[in-house]
């Protein structure tokens, strides 16, 4: 079995200037945003004091609504839009709808027990803080604080209280830890099952790898959190969420109720291009069977460690079709694990460059509303395709050398 090492590597090299001084400049350009927003009134409240209509909004209703003692009601769209309006103390168009699986309401509603803006800033800082770590380990080296920082869709996320720094981190942290902490790792995988959809990649994976204790860890952590929130919640809670559950998968993959612009996976691209729903279906399904051959096929392979996670972290974003700009902060892990091997074996010629452009890509949405984080992904997962063909190449060309002195 493979291990990823965990000490800081080669510390003796501070990295190539140039990534060094773009995230610099993506930090202070962050920073500057945020506290603009902040103090003009775009952040969390508005000048009126008001609470701005944004996606945290659905976790403090639905804390709220839990309670009061009615956390099914979370599920309904227009009994939870009213309490989000009373929440923001202001009415607003669209909907900003829970459908998580029960077991999320245990952080809705510790936040729903603080003023509204104290949670929203709480809920960003302290889910940052996991994300931040987390990408410095799998950096292993300084520059992984930076990258962290740098990185465009951390702002997106701050910005509306999303929750792309949990699931980076239990991704992240379910990787960094696999190696030598398949327990923990394991803990990590069934705390994702709060976001189901990227978690349907890693049975194949840990199946192919022999992850077998990571595996029944996952699968008995997910299985306790069901049964205390089916405890704590009620089956109704759990009813109410999958009657509202195709109602959900209706609205955003069929009919666009969000428009696909801001969703970042093929299926969405195919739509926001004007493609029928089936053509859409086909090739996200196509993708996800690509992906998911391709990861066993490497997991059982001599790669890497390194190789094999930023594969699996970039097949997780690729492989699902509910994919919004804010869950793109994943795509930090499999870049930064590229930044890893780049400064422990050296860079190609056209990693930096590319790296480069994906991120310009990312930062680029909230100019082109559309889904150029697909198109980051891509290249990112191009650029794990190339070392993947370049060792698999090397070994070939090894073989074939030994196969002609015999």
């Amino acid at each position: 079995m493979v291990t990823l090492s965990l000490s800081d590597g080669d510390q003796r090299s501070d990295g190539p200037r140039i990534l060094i001084s773009v995230c610099l400049a993506l930090c202070v350009m962050n920073a500057f945003s945020l506290i603009v927003s902040a103090i003009s009134g775009q952040w969390i409240l508005d000048s009126s004091g008001h609470g701005i209509p944004t996606d945290f909004a659905n976790v403090y209703a639905a804390g709220k609504l839990v309670l009061d003692g009615h956390p099914d009601v979370a599920y309904d769209w227009d009994a939870h839009k009213r309490v989000e309006e009373i929440v923001l103390g202001q009415k607003f168009n669209g909907y900003f709808g829970w459908h998580y699986p029960p077991p999320f309401l245990f952080v809705a509603t510790v936040l729903a027990k603080l003023p509204y803006a104290a949670a929203f800033a709480g809920w960003v800082a302290l889910s940052f803080t996991p994300y931040l770590l987390t990408i410095r380990a799998l950096t292993a080296h300084r520059v992984g604080w930076l990258i962290a920082c740098a990185f465009p869709v951390a702002m997106v996320n701050a910005m509306i209280g999303q929750n792309g720094f949990l699931t980076a981190s239990l991704i992240g942290g379910t990787l960094y830890l696999l190696p030598k902490r398949p327990i923990l790792a394991g803990i990590c995988l069934g705390l994702l099952t709060y976001k189901p959809q990227y978690g349907l990649l890693f049975p194949l994976v840990l199946i192919a790898g022999g992850y077998w204790r990571t595996f029944f860890t996952a699968a008995v952590t997910a299985i306790l959190l069901a049964a205390i929130s089916w405890l704590a919640f009620g089956v109704e809670t759990w009813l109410a969420f999958f009657h509202w559950l195709p109602r959900a998968s209706q609205a955003f993959l069929t009919e666009g109720f969000a428009e696909f612009g801001k969703m970042q996976s093929v299926l969405s691209l195919v739509r926001y291009l004007g493609g029928g729903d089936r053509l859409a279906w086909g090739l996200q399904w196509g993708l996800t069977g690509f992906v998911a051959v391709g990861l066993v096929l490497l997991w059982r392979s001599k790669a890497s460690f390194e190789l094999k996670a930023a594969a699996l972290a970039t097949g997780t974003l690729l492989a699902t079709p509910y994919l919004y700009l804010y869950d793109m902060v994943v795509l930090a892990i499999p870049m930064c694990l590229l930044v890893r091997m780049g400064l422990a074996q050296g860079f190609r010629s056209h990693e930096l460059p590319a790296l480069g452009t994906a991120t310009a890509l990312l930062v680029s949405f909230q100019f082109v509303v559309a889904p150029v984080g697909f198109a980051a992904t891509l290249i990112v997962a191009c650029l794990i395709g190339r070392r993947a063909l370049a060792l698999w190449n090397k070994r070939d060309g090894a073989f074939a050398r030994t196969a002609s002195r015999i």
